[in-house]
């Protein structure tokens, strides 16, 4: 029998009688971190690494029952002892390491090898059975590292001092990513959509070192944010909220970017690849590196990367997940 089994509800562990990252509500639900697309509203208990819990709280209220737990702390749900271990996504993500009767899986959720200075670096968890992501499962992507997006970034804003310059991006992770990248190469105050303000307060309050921020809706009417750089999430792009800014160069930063075509479809002027998921070579990486003898892959281009390692001898299952088309904004 399979220790994680697929079911309507989630991802299913019968001998501890819990699921990970459940769609609906159930009794026990584990938690990897507090994208929306893991963590939903409506279970009796929840369990996630500590630094998660405040996002959990922020997004889906004050008045969860959660049990929070360090990473490498082990803990047991019924005859199941797990532990948490960075996943290196956003902040506080996990892996979960599920042990029973001698054999152990990991479930990865969401993950980067990539150095990012807002959330821990992943940790290798070596396994018997390894469940990974497959978003960015092909060759073509390829990440540079965010230290150097970070430069591309400064350089564009500073390219324009007379215009605004807006970065669209996922509100969670992505924004408190490049507010950290930037720390390397100016003091500068930016300005934020509404929605990133609680958000990045919790990075704030958990010592994670950005620039300083201010929001939009704090600044005078007629402040024209000239020079000034702006986050927002996608959804703010071409809504009203943008007549605030007179003439703006826009831009999007997303591990989509990496496909020509990608930026002029959506209506930026410019593309900026940071991605808060492993690319192509990561994966195949990380996968390696667990010494897993059988992998299961969720959501993305499964079929490729499937096809790659059975060619190297692995033996690959599939999960089918209700997140398999990710929304484009969080990658």
């Amino acid at each position: 029998m399979d220790l994680i089994r697929a079911t309507d509800e989630g991802l299913y562990c019968e001998p501890g009688d819990f699921y990970i990252d459940p769609w609906r509500p159930v009794e026990r639900a584990v938690i990897t971190h507090a994208h929306s697309d893991h963590a939903r509203y409506g279970s009796k208990i929840y369990y996630a690494n500590e630094k998660c819990v405040p996002l959990l709280n922020l997004r889906l209220g004050e008045g969860l029952n959660i049990q929070a737990k360090k990473y490498g702390e082990k803990f047991k749900i019924g005859d199941v002892t797990l532990s948490f271990h960075p996943a290196g996504h956003v902040l506080g993500s996990s892996q979960v390491r599920l042990e029973y009767k001698g054999q152990v899986w990991v479930a990865s959720g969401d993950y980067k090898r990539t150095p990012d200075p807002s959330c821990d670096a992943f940790e290798v968890v070596p396994c018997d059975v390894f469940i990974s992501e497959a978003t960015f499962a092909l060759p073509i992507y390829q990440w540079d590292t965010g230290e150097i997006t970070g430069e591309k970034i400064y350089e564009w804003w500073q390219s324009e001092p007379e215009r605004p310059s807006l970065i669209f991006c996922y509100a969670l992770g992505k924004a408190q990513r490049i507010l950290a990248e930037l720390k390397r190469l100016t003091d500068r105050k930016i300005y934020l959509h509404g929605s990133m303000i609680h958000l990045t307060g919790v990075y704030r309050k958990q010592g994670i070192e950005m620039l300083p921020t201010a929001p939009v809706i704090d600044q005078a009417k007629d402040y024209t944010f000239k020079g000034d750089l702006i986050l927002a999430p996608p959804s703010a792009h071409r809504s009203a909220w943008m007549k605030r800014f007179k003439d703006p160069q826009t831009a999007f930063a997303s591990g989509w970017m990496q496909i020509r075509g990608a930026r002029r479809r959506r209506g930026y002027e410019k593309g900026f690849v940071l991605s808060d998921h492993a690319d192509w070579n990561e994966l195949n990486q990380t996968i390696e590196e667990t010494q897993a003898k059988t992998v299961f892959l969720t959501h993305g281009r499964t079929d490729v990367l499937q096809r790659f390692l059975e060619e190297k001898g692995k033996k690959v299952r599939l999960f089918k997940t209700e997140y398999e088309d990710q929304g484009e904004a969080e990658a």
